[in-house]
Parts: C-alpha cells; sequence; structure tokens
C-alpha cells in the first residue's frame, strides 16, 4: 500500500506547529524558532491547506487551537522524535558523528604512532570511544571501501581516486639481521651480494611486501623466502631466530628484539614509504574524521 502524505505538510511545519501549541502564542513561537511571526502563521495555515481541515479557531488576531490542533501536535510529537532517532541511527550504521571512531592501522604502527594519536584524540573528544582494527594495507583498503573502518593509518595507496590521504611521515625499507651476522660490521647493504641468503617476510599486501619485492628486482635476483608471515613483529622474531634476513622500516627499530639490527641498503635499492592517514573522501565533513585529521596535522613531528 501506497502512503502518501500531502506537500503542505512537513518536518518544519510540524516544528512551528509545536512550538505553537507550547508557547500559545504566534511572537513568542517566532522568537523561539527565529523566524518572523507571519512565516509561522504561514506554515500553520499551509496545515491546515494539506489536511483539509480546520486547526485553529480566529478569536481577533488570536489562535485558539481546536482539539484537531492537538491530535495533531500528540501526533507530530512521535514523528519528530521517531525521524530524530532514525536519522541518528542511520549515521551511526554509516560511521557518521557517532560516538565511536574505528580507526584501522598496520601492525608497525602500533608501538608509536597509534597510541599517541588514540591519546590526543582522547583529549580532544573524551566521549569518543576508539576502535583499533588491524591489518595489512590491502586489508585495510578493502575494510575502509567496505565501512568497516572509518579510518586507516597505513601507506598512501596509488591509484585511489576515492581516498584522501593526510601524509604523516616518510620511512626507509632497511636491512634486518641478526647481531653478530657478517652483515653486522657494514654501514650500508649491497642487495646483490646476498643472492645465497636465505630471507623471510611479509605476505603479500603489506606495504613492506611491496618495497621487499622492488628492492629484490633492482638487485637482480629473486630472493630464497623461506616463510612469510602475517604480522610484522612475528617477522623481526623469525630474524631473531636465525631463521632468515629481510627488510623492514626504521620505524620499527624501538620495537624490535635486541638481538636484531637494522642496517641501511646503498642508495640504489631504496625503497621509500609514505605513512598517512586516509579516508574515504565522501566522509571528509564526518565531525569524528574532522577532529582526527586536525590532531594529525598538528602532531605530526611526534607520529614518526
Amino acid at each position: 500500500m501506497l502512503l502518501h502524505v500531502d506537500e503542505e505538510i512537513t518536518f518544519r511545519k510540524l516544528e512551528i506547529l509545536l512550538a505553537f501549541m507550547e508557547t500559545g502564542n504566534l511572537a513568542r513561537a517566532a522568537e523561539k524558532l527565529e523566524i518572523s511571526t507571519v512565516s509561522v502563521h504561514r506554515a500553520l495555515h499551509s496545515l491546515e491547506t494539506g489536511l483539509r481541515c480546520a486547526l485553529f479557531r480566529h478569536e481577533g488576531r488570536n489562535l485558539h487551537p481546536t482539539d484537531a490542533a492537538q491530535a495533531l501536535a500528540d501526533v507530530a510529537r512521535d514523528v519528530l522524535r521517531t525521524m530524530s532517532e532514525g536519522i541518528r541511527a542511520t549515521r551511526e550504521v554509516a560511521g557518521y558523528s557517532s560516538d565511536r571512531i574505528r580507526i584501522g592501522s598496520l601492525y608497525s604502527l602500533t608501538s608509536r604512532t597509534v597510541p599517541r594519536l588514540i591519546m590526543g584524540l582522547k583529549l580532544r573528544k573524551p566521549e569518543l570511544h576508539t576502535e583499533l582494527v588491524l591489518g595489512s594495507n590491502a586489508d585495510l583498503l578493502q575494510k575502509l571501501r567496505d565501512g568497516a573502518i572509518d579510518a586507516a593509518l597505513m601507506a598512501v595507496p596509488e591509484g585511489t581516486a576515492d581516498v584522501e590521504s593526510e601524509p604523516l611521515f616518510e620511512d626507509d625499507i632497511r636491512f634486518a639481521a641478526p647481531v653478530g651476522s657478517p652483515y653486522s660490521g657494514q654501514k650500508e647493504i649491497d642487495l646483490a651480494a646476498c643472492a645465497g641468503e636465505r630471507f623471510v617476510s611479509l605476505s603479500e599486501g603489506f606495504v613492506t611486501y611491496s618495497g621487499f619485492v622492488e628492492s629484490f628486482r633492482v638487485a637482480g635476483f629473486t630472493p630464497n623466502v623461506v616463510m612469510e608471515t602475517g604480522d610484522i613483529f612475528s617477522l623481526m622474531n623469525l630474524v631473531s631466530g636465525g631463521v632468515g634476513y629481510t627488510l623492514l622500516p626504521g620505524r620499527v627499530w624501538g620495537v624490535m628484539p635486541q638481538n636484531v639490527q637494522l642496517i641501511p641498503l646503498q642508495p640504489r635499492y631504496l625503497m621509500r614509504q609514505t605513512i598517512a592517514l586516509n579516508f574515504l573522501r565522501t566522509r571528509e565533513r564526518d565531525p569524528n574524521l574532522l577532529a582526527l585529521l586536525a590532531l594529525c596535522r598538528t602532531s605530526k613531528a611526534e607520529l614518526a
């Protein structure tokens, strides 16, 4: 069954009706709504036109509501309350201006960048609850597009016109080796000289994996990868245990096992990551994201 409401009956006019019913006076209703008395009168008259029945009795310049006006006012309160709750619920489903924000992050950013941002956001918006989701660059980009997260702290994705990125810092890929390995005393690593070594790596989809592959392409050989893992902390432990060498971003320096060191690569193998706050362009006016974006812009020096 198709429900039809006359176009003369709008939410705004119902709001005006309720203001008039509560104040009992055109002038006071107009003052409450910050509109003119004429606008209040026109809205009430328009409701009568749409309903095709009288809502008020005219006594001189005064309007007195009828029982019909009271009946409409009772319904209007329920309608406006329901619609207001519906709008709030709809925005929460879309993640817009809810009381929580879901932030996606690379594992490697959880030791410094993520804690600083969460603490800063808590100071700016104490009522906002933060949910952290970890994953690879590919995972986070998909979650961002699916609406599973509101923003992603990850490398700037390529060829994504639908994503807005606010760069935070740049990071270089380095050679990771156990302390005491044959490479420990070197100031720079020539990857071409490592063709006979065993390596461990992150799985495909991580931005560090992309840098890993590109560096060895420049070196001119395919590395002997004996094991892959899905998080960077496990990768560091594999290096610590002597399973193999790997390439890691410099940002993990402070959380590496004590017996693992990072050694710069020769300039020709250097791969640089730009870490950024990423969110969908369609969400760029979300108040929660705007607060997070402002925090990122003022805290860049502390996030690297």
